[in-house]
């Protein structure tokens, strides 16, 4: 199940990590790892998929930087700021509603039989 949450939430993390600077594919996906504290390890077969519908979507951008090695950079757009703080909205209320659920008082089971 864990996987199924970063899977759909993956979108929203990299974009938010996209804003606090540019990066490469494996940048990116470390930057994840680290900033999660090890929980976030995003393979290769999620993270790319993630990263071409986001640009085909106009959420990042990407160009070509040769620094030694050819390397693919990904930008966030300001179609991607706006999105990514609209998910953070979505996903600070759906917090709030699983919490407000957790913390809710028991609720007295149905009497059997009647």
């Amino acid at each position: 199940m864990a996987d199924d949450r970063l899977r759909g939430n993956l979108e929203m993390l990299i974009l938010a990590t996209l804003a606090r600077g540019s990066a490469h594919g494996y940048a990116l996906a470390e930057a994840l790892r680290t900033a999660s504290g090890g929980r976030f390890d995003v393979p290769e077969g999620s993270l790319y998929p993630a990263l071409h519908r986001l640009e085909r979507g106009g959420a990042i951008s990407s160009e070509w930087v040769h620094d030694g090695r050819r390397r693919r950079v990904y930008a966030i757009t300001a179609v991607g700021a706006a999105q990514l703080q609209d998910e953070k909205t979505a996903w600070q209320r759906f917090a709030e509603g699983i919490a407000s659920t957790l913390a809710a008082p028991s609720v007295r089971p149905a009497v059997q039989g009647v």
